[in-house]
């Protein structure tokens, strides 16, 4: 037992910060008495100290008497030791509750109507970088007896031309889509929402077609307090909304409004198959022929002769077989355009000594003479 009260000692000592208090002696542990342990006759251990507390301690947390967290002050910065922070966040996402009009006024009685379709009248152009031919839609609006709210919507990149009967008044106009919607040919008084998948839109995305009629009175609502009054798909580009239009009935549209040619991309900024087109024009792509696919398949035959490879019995299969899906040959640099996914995707051979594209290829493949390599979707059924 006499042994044991230095390491008990010792112990105290570590339990205390191993710093014995103010005035006392290391030695103090050894003067307890033997009786006062427990029962089992070890000697007991008197509590340790309490740790003095750090003078670079944390700055305790300061309250009000409520108990409000009342941050400390700063302490001000030495000069020099602080600089600017360049920081530049990227725009959050309109909420979806930020969807509506600001400070729409609603004329007691006014009808909404929606009208669209997944698509419209082909143009020969894009609006947009998605790949897709833009459509048109025309639409004449013919209800003189109450005001109108228009709900517009189509899934392709639109151009929606309005006109409307004399007597008939617009108070509103929201389109939605998956790609780009533009609108053309209202009064300038007349307030337009675009909210689309691409534009990120804070009422989502939606195109109006009787498939998708019950998407359309709970947006109504939300927008406009009442639901839709009528649904009318467009056909071939063309709707009418209210009353069936008369015979001789005349139709007007904003005089300045632009036309729809003014939403045309200039061909540098053409995507999809359309950029490809231009580029053919252009002298910087071809389209490909069996000629290619053969000349690919030699190299990739003479490739595997020189690999660690048994040789099959009736020959290695081709590594392809017949044209490829809207297949170029690059002829010249070329920078992939946007808009190369699903059917708008491609392949491209690109011939010894030209170099391989830049940019994003989408869902293309690429097939690099100058490296006999793969590049793509279309390399995994090779």
């Amino acid at each position: 037992m006499p042994r044991l009260l230095p390491l008990l000692s010792l112990l105290v000592l570590c339990l205390s910060g191993c710093k014995p208090p103010s005035g006392a002696s290391t030695d103090a542990a050894a003067a307890l008495p033997a009786d006062t342990g427990a029962r089992d006759g070890t000697a007991a251990i008197a509590p340790p100290a309490e740790a003095p507390v750090a003078e670079d301690a944390a700055t305790p947390l300061s309250m009000t008497a409520d108990g409000t967290y009342q941050p400390p002050a700063s302490p001000a910065e030495a000069a020099g030791d602080t600089r600017p922070f360049a920081f530049s966040a990227h725009p959050a996402p309109a909420p979806l509750n930020a969807c509506g009009f600001d400070g729409l006024a609603i004329p007691h009685g006014t009808k909404v109507y929606a009208a669209g379709a997944y698509s419209g009248r082909k143009l020969a152009f894009q609006i947009d970088d998605s790949g897709h031919e833009a459509t048109l839609m025309e639409v004449a609006v013919n209800q003189p007896q109450a005001p109108v709210i228009l709900m517009l919507g189509a899934y392709e990149p639109t151009v929606w031309s309005i006109g409307w009967s004399q007597g008939t008044t617009l108070v509103a106009v929201f389109v939605s889509g998956y790609h780009k919607q533009v609108v053309t040919g209202l009064p300038a008084t007349v307030p337009v929402l675009v909210s689309t998948y691409d534009n990120r839109g804070s009422c989502g995305s939606n195109y109006v077609s009787p498939e998708r009629a019950e998407r359309l009175n709970p947006m109504a609502r939300r927008l406009f307090g009442q639901p839709v009054d009528m649904l009318h798909p467009a056909r071939d580009g063309k709707v009418v909304v209210g009353d069936a239009l008369s015979p001789g009935t005349q139709l007007q549209t904003r005089r300045d409004a632009p036309g729809v040619e003014s939403f045309r991309l200039p061909d540098s900024q053409l995507a999809g198959p359309a950029a490809l087109q231009h580029a053919v024009a252009q002298g910087v792509l071809r389209p490909a022929t069996l000629a290619d696919v053969q000349a690919w398949n030699t190299g990739m035959a003479a490739q595997r002769a020189q690999q660690d490879i048994p040789p099959i019995a009736g020959g290695a299969p081709p590594a392809q077989r017949g044209l490829p899906h809207n297949g170029y040959v690059v002829l010249k640099p070329f920078r992939f355009p946007a808009g190369l996914y699903g059917a708008n995707s491609a392949t491209f051979y690109v011939p010894k000594g030209v170099p391989k594209p830049t940019g994003t290829p989408g869902h293309s493949t690429v097939y690099d003479f100058n490296t006999l390599q793969c590049s793509g979707v279309g390399c995994r059924r090779d």
